[in-house]
């Protein structure tokens, strides 16, 4: 009863935080609704018995990217009309996603009213003697190590493209070429001049 308890408030809180993070005006408010869903679904992991979901969610979600974001939001002059500016030339391709999404989440609902042995063929959990974050570790690690592996190469991937695609250089700033640094001559660096006394430079 108690456990029935602690997941209805868990889970209204994280619909309510997660519907807030679209709906909030402000960015700043949005980035500490997220951090509120994020906190919520940890305590969801933990009496789902997913201590060690619960606690990376917490420690590197919360404690690091959510955290990053925060001040990255805070410390930038982000124009956000102009991000919203192309709202609507997305929204077919956003709708079409969406639309996706709702099927797949119905038929997945369906199978599991409709057929409910196909949760039999789920796979058995790991003995009671090992503990959750060992047998995450084990099957990480032996049965899907390459898939795993695959995942990381991806997030590189995407990492090193966000970086692309963000780094806008503006053309009225100077910077430094080490190329044409490195090239210049002591003829094109230092110029000699005979000064004569009394006259100064021209």
């Amino acid at each position: 009863m108690l456990s029935a308890l602690f997941f209805y408030l868990f889970a209204a809180i994280l619909v309510g935080a997660a519907f807030m993070v679209i709906a909030a005006k402000n960015p700043v408010h949005a980035v500490l609704f997220l951090i509120l869903a994020f906190f919520n679904a940890a305590g969801l992991f933990v009496l789902l018995g997913a201590e060690f979901l619960a606690m990376i969610l917490v420690v590197v979600y919360v404690g690091a990217v959510m955290v990053l974001f925060l001040f990255v939001v805070m410390m930038l002059d982000v124009d956000f009309a102009v991000l919203r500016a192309g709202f609507l030339k997305y929204l077919p391709i956003g709708a079409t996603i969406g639309l996706l999404l709702l099927v797949e989440l119905i038929l997945i609902l369906g199978a599991w009213v409709t057929a409910p042995e196909i949760t039999a063929q789920a796979p058995t959990p790991p003995p009671d003697d090992i503990g959750n974050t060992e047998a995450l570790g084990l099957i990480l690690y032996t049965r899907y190590v390459y898939l795993f592996e695959a995942a990381g190469l991806i997030l590189l991937v995407a990492m090193i493209g966000a970086i692309v695609l963000t780094l806008h250089h503006k053309r009225d700033v100077k910077r430094q070429k080490i190329g044409l640094q490195v090239q210049r001559t002591r003829a094109e660096s230092v110029e000699l001049v005979e000064v004569d006394s009394g006259r100064g430079l021209s």
